[in-house]
């Protein structure tokens, strides 16, 4: 009898050791800028909402990078099986011999960026900006791509302005502030805060098309051991897109708690960007690819150096881990 007793004790220890170690392997995600940029917020809506645990993946935490490339190391160096990243980031990775492929198109516009000046300034339209200072976060990011499309679509060229690095949105804004700058770009939610101090010559809604603003992705290692993590994830996300579509006012109450932001704040930006539709496309996607969006992109990231060479998006995609209604390509 004792040794029975000896026996079923070791296996409630076992048990339980399994259920903790189970427990400890639950999976973190990487998410660029989650956290601050907006791309990311659909993903704070489904952690409160226990959407991922209901899609059958054990998110435990979402861990945030300042950027492509830092999310793609914290992917690879955590094992994490899913990461959200912008496109240039992962094409030079897969160029330097990474085994990584896009799973989700996630965000399909850069709809989020306005371009903004002080009230009194005599700025009045991109055609304006001649001769100015121009502020842009880094070299080859995509507040400098963009910079370049928008002075293009008033006519102008990269030399006719200095372009300023100001290394970050909050720094180009804080730059405008006292001058070092003429314009800066200030995405949502930063212009749900400041949109009553500032005012927009440009948007990127108005004047530019659809173009892939961050994907998911995963490593070949993660698509063939934990393809059933990714797809819930997927889901999940795709849930809290509808969710915020839904309910804009309940997300960004949700997205006001992980931000940090004031309620107020967080409500205008997400309804901003549910709202938004650039040629009819909409900010957040649920998942499928839009093939255009992503050339465009890769053409974007080209122009200012963050690409080299002949890039066939077609044979980045992976679609395995979409649901089958979101699996054709558009």
């Amino acid at each position: 009898m004792r040794n029975h007793k000896r026996t079923a004790l070791l296996g409630a220890i076992c048990a339980a050791a399994l259920l903790t170690s189970a427990s400890a392997r639950a999976e973190e995600i990487v998410v660029s800028n989650y956290g601050v940029s907006a791309n990311g917020m659909p993903f704070a809506v489904a952690m409160e909402k226990g959407f991922f645990k209901e899609e059958g993946a054990n998110v435990t935490g979402i861990l945030s990078s300042a950027g492509g490339g830092t999310t793609l190391r914290n992917m690879l160096a955590g094992n994490a099986p899913y990461a959200e990243v912008n496109p240039n980031a992962v094409i030079a990775a897969v160029q330097q011999g990474a085994d990584i492929k896009f799973i989700s198109d996630n965000v399909l516009t850069v709809a989020e960026f306005v371009w903004a000046v002080k009230p009194d300034s005599p700025i009045k339209s991109v055609k304006d900006l001649k001769g100015k200072k121009m502020g842009y976060t880094n070299p080859r990011s995509t507040s400098q791509a963009l910079a370049t499309l928008v002075l293009q679509s008033g006519g102008l060229k990269t030399e006719d302005v200095e372009l300023v690095k100001t290394g970050g949105f909050g720094e180009g804004v804080a730059a405008l502030d006292i001058g070092l700058v003429d314009v800066a770009p200030v995405p949502e939610p930063l212009w749900a805060k400041y949109k009553d101090k500032y005012r927009a010559i440009a948007k990127a809604s108005d004047m530019l098309p659809p173009i892939a603003n961050v994907l998911g992705a995963a490593s070949g290692a993660a698509a063939a051991t934990k393809g059933e993590f990714i797809k819930g994830v997927i889901r999940a996300r795709r849930r809290a897109v509808a969710y915020m579509q839904e309910h804009p006012d309940e997300a960004g109450d949700i997205v006001a708690k992980v931000y940090n932001l004031d309620p107020a704040v967080a409500r205008a930006a997400v309804k901003s960007l549910v709202d938004s539709k650039t040629n009819g496309v909409e900010y957040w996607g649920p998942g499928q690819f839009h093939m255009d969006g992503l050339k465009r992109a890769i053409e974007v990231q080209k122009m200012v150096g963050a690409i080299s060479g002949d890039v066939d998006a077609h044979t980045l995609v992976d679609t395995q881990f979409l649901p089958d209604d979101l699996k054709a390509l558009k």
